[in-house]
């Protein structure tokens, strides 16, 4: 029913089952690992009304398993890429595997999932650094970027009687860098990636 990929490993299309609605993977040498996708293999869908739960369980220092919840796969998002460089450390979460003997190698970690209430997944709050950049991050960042540009462009505005000849500089109109500024915006807006074409 599931996969779980890394990136540069086999895909890993059989899962451990520990409960009727438990899946297992595991992640051998888990501290070289920066991302995993955990994907519906497209033979079995969940039941109306159901979904997985994603969570990263990780050995710490005295061994104990820690379970972080780093989001969900349904029907209708089959499949979701999750960053696990920056969960190695930290605490856990509440999370559906406690009451289960799973055994824990101290350079394995596990992917698991659990089949659930969709009505319970959407009360459920995943690490926030598991999330993985995405088009809005990079249009954030692009955003911040501009902002950050036309700032600092505009603190050198000079009124053209505050200008002094200076024959070895050149003056770019304030008003071209804001119409510069607008355009970028607005074609960011429209299409992220517009600048790749």
């Amino acid at each position: 029913m599931f996969g779980c990929l890394v990136a540069g490993r086999l895909v890993q299309a059989v899962a451990q089952q520990v409960a009727q609605d438990k899946f297992v993977f595991d992640l051998p040498d888990y501290e070289n690992i920066n991302h995993v996708v955990v994907f519906m293999l497209g033979t079995i869908p969940f039941p109306d009304g159901m979904g997985g739960s994603v969570y990263f369980c990780f050995p710490d220092q005295s061994g104990m398993a820690v379970w972080q919840l780093l989001g969900f796969v349904t029907n209708e998002k089959p499949s979701a890429i999750f960053k696990i460089s920056g969960l190695k450390s930290g605490k856990g979460s509440q999370h559906p595997f406690g009451a289960m003997n799973i055994p824990q190698t101290p350079s394995v970690a596990q992917i698991g999932i659990s089949v659930e209430l969709l009505e319970h997944l959407a009360q459920q709050t995943p690490v926030a650094s598991a999330a993985v950049s995405s088009v809005d991050s990079f249009t954030q960042f692009t955003q911040k970027m501009l902002d950050s540009f036309y700032n600092f462009a505009s603190s050198f505005a000079v009124t053209q009687a505050q200008m002094t000849p200076n024959p070895s500089e050149a003056f770019i109109p304030a008003n071209v860098v804001l119409k510069w500024y607008e355009n970028f915006q607005r074609r960011l807006a429209q299409n992220p990636f517009f600048w790749k074409t």
